[in-house]
């Protein structure tokens, strides 16, 4: 069954131009009838129903496309598929909490402090191993009088 681009739009609970905008990128696929309208199967509103969940979770499209770089564009994304997908960004998400965590942890310290040092703050210079040594700013080095 072939859908047109509102029907996709209205079923998927997103914008036309969202859909051209995934077309674009190369996220989805369509075809052109004969009087060069686009047309998309069936199986595409899956691929963006994954794209959206994907999305709410933080993914960039860029993390999206090359998950779904093994699935051909014109097919459906099999439930083996979406459970492969799902552990991968599962993954991605804990790590992601755990940078949060420790942001929100410096954020605290940082509060507590009031320094608001270029040369030391973990949060501004963090894992700065430059900073040891000499502060970020002044760290260009000056050309020589050769």
């Amino acid at each position: 069954m072939e859908l047109s681009v509102g029907q996709v739009a209205k079923r998927a609970g997103v914008s036309v131009s969202a859909l051209h905008f995934y077309e674009q990128k190369e996220l989805i696929l369509s075809y052109r009838t004969a009087s060069n309208q686009r047309r998309y199967k069936r199986s595409v509103l899956r691929r963006i129903a994954v794209i959206k969940a994907a999305q709410n979770v933080g993914l960039t499209l860029q993390e999206i496309k090359q998950a779904l770089a093994h699935i051909p564009l014109n097919e459906n994304v099999k439930k083996e598929q979406w459970e492969q997908l799902s552990t991968l960004w599962h993954q991605k998400l804990e790590d992601k909490m755990k940078e949060l965590k420790q942001l929100q942890n410096q954020l605290g310290s940082c509060i507590q402090c009031g320094c608001l040092s270029m040369e030391s703050c973990a949060l501004y210079n963090n894992n700065d191993v430059n900073g040891i040594t000499s502060p970020g700013a002044k760290l260009i080095t000056p050309k020589s009088n050769n």
